[in-house]
């Protein structure tokens, strides 16, 4: 008798919506785990090529900490693809201007790096404030950081 790996289908997935309040919490630990959740290793079906985890809404992303010196020293680049065209930012001046930004690009940075990363990107919605529209897909509370 045979034994064959099952392999999840994304049509498999129950996806859920969670949401999580960034208040008070360190940048790389709720980005960490979010990222986990949005990526699916908390499902006991996770495939690492099939989109089996779950939508994440982040509130409250003006209200992150980070730790040490980070705000002053970290920096955040990005290039318009012309000769010095480098612009820099660094990490209080983004949380000042785009708080969501911070937390964005902190998840970005740990799902993969091709087309399921570009897809399971856009299972996260950050929001500055305590607000979000997406009170219909009835979220649960994830407790994170």
């Amino acid at each position: 008798m045979k034994k064959y790996t099952t392999f999840a289908k994304a049509s498999d997935n129950q996806q859920k919506w969670f949401v999580v309040d960034a208040t008070d919490k360190i940048l790389g630990r709720v980005a960490s785990q979010v990222a986990a959740r949005i990526r699916g290793k908390h499902n006991p079906m996770f495939s690492p090529h099939v989109d089996t985890g779950d939508w994440v809404i982040v509130i409250n992303a003006e209200k992150i900490r980070l730790t040490g010196r980070k705000l002053d020293q970290k920096q955040y680049h990005r290039y318009s693809g012309y000769v010095g065209g480098l612009t820099s930012i660094t990490a209080r001046n983004l949380l000042a201007k785009r708080p969501e930004d911070l937390i964005r690009f902190a998840v970005k940075g740990m799902l993969p790096k091709n087309r399921l990363g570009r897809d399971l990107n856009k299972k996260l919605k950050v929001y500055a404030g305590p607000d979000h529209p997406h009170e219909a897909q009835q979220p649960q509370v994830l407790e994170v950081g």
